[in-house]
């Protein structure tokens, strides 16, 4: 249970961290947030935070866009995070939701003449996703927001309601998750993932110029994939139509991690099963998260 929460510069009890009703970022959707892992290795008796500094350095980067500014820089808010985690105890593995926002109460639709805020909470936390070995996807109706929009390699509070909308899209249609086009119809994401598929040997994901998330998990698979299993990935645009006749198919992402996704609108997905490369990158990316491979215990952050 999460007792603790940074807010107004201090670490306090959850319950004392609220705003008002009359909050800009509740009313308006002006703050972004990140979503960050932390994992319990029973092992080393230990929690690891995954690849912290990149997160809170795509945090600044998004804050920017809604023009808030942080007091703190990236390595201030990695102690935070630290402490915060320190102080709640977990030994389990949780879920680490920064926030930034506009901190004035008021009506006025706009970004500029605001004052920040900076807020965040842990919780533990298991799957985003019931089935990450056999996700049901479908292609949904609504499309990815563009960058001349609403910036989606940004994270946006307000842009997230295209991934609700899609995500309750494929709920309320049979399906375990959405895949997103953008509007020159491309595939760009799932609801809220990055996603890759196998073709001909090769693993295909969309460049971050076709309106995704500039994924951090995304950026660790793309090198564990040809660091570690020498497979070539490619970066280029993707049709709906190869989704069907992919060899397999992935979403990844923080929340969702690696989902091996078994079909498509209905229609299998190779054998239907989670594929191998899927499988073996599953396991390899598990084993870095949880400081267990020695290569990569620089993206391992330890709080205890």
């Amino acid at each position: 249970m999460t007792k603790y929460a940074f807010f107004n510069d201090q670490i306090v009890p959850i319950e004392e961290a609220k705003i008002s009703i009359m909050n800009h970022t509740f009313n308006y959707g002006t703050g972004c947030f990140e979503g960050i892992r932390a994992y319990w290795n029973e092992a080393s008796e230990q929690l690891y935070i995954f690849r912290l500094a990149e997160h809170y350095e795509r945090l600044i980067n998004s804050s920017k866009y809604l023009q808030i500014n942080l007091p703190y820089d990236v390595h201030k808010l990695c102690n935070i995070t630290v402490e915060l985690l320190n102080k709640e105890g977990f030994r389990t593995d949780v879920y680490v939701r920064p926030i930034t926002y506009k901190s004035d109460s008021g009506i006025g639709c706009r970004l500029h003449n605001l004052q920040s805020g900076f807020a965040m909470f842990s919780v533990p936390f298991g799957s985003y996703v019931e089935n990450e070995e056999g996700v049901r996807a479908g292609v949904s109706s609504w499309r990815r927001n563009p960058d001349s929009s609403i910036p989606a390699r940004g994270k946006i509070n307000g842009a997230y309601v295209n991934s609700a909308l899609s995500k309750t899209w494929a709920y309320q249609h049979g399906y375990d998750e959405a895949i997103v086009l953008n509007e020159a119809g491309h595939v760009a994401e799932g609801s809220a993932e990055n996603i890759f598929m196998l073709r001909r040997g090769q693993l295909i994901t969309p460049p971050i110029t076709e309106d995704i998330l500039e994924g951090i998990t995304r950026d660790t698979l793309i090198q564990l994939a040809q660091e570690e299993m020498g497979v070539q990935v490619i970066e280029r645009p993707i049709d709906r139509s190869e989704l069907i006749i992919a060899d397999e198919i992935f979403f990844c992402g923080t929340g969702v991690q690696i989902a091996s996704v078994v079909s498509v609108d209905q229609i299998p997905i190779g054998n239907g099963k989670m594929g191998p490369l899927v499988a073996e990158l599953r396991q390899k990316y598990f084993d870095v998260v949880r400081g267990k491979n020695p290569k990569y215990m620089a993206w391992c952050t330890p709080v205890f």
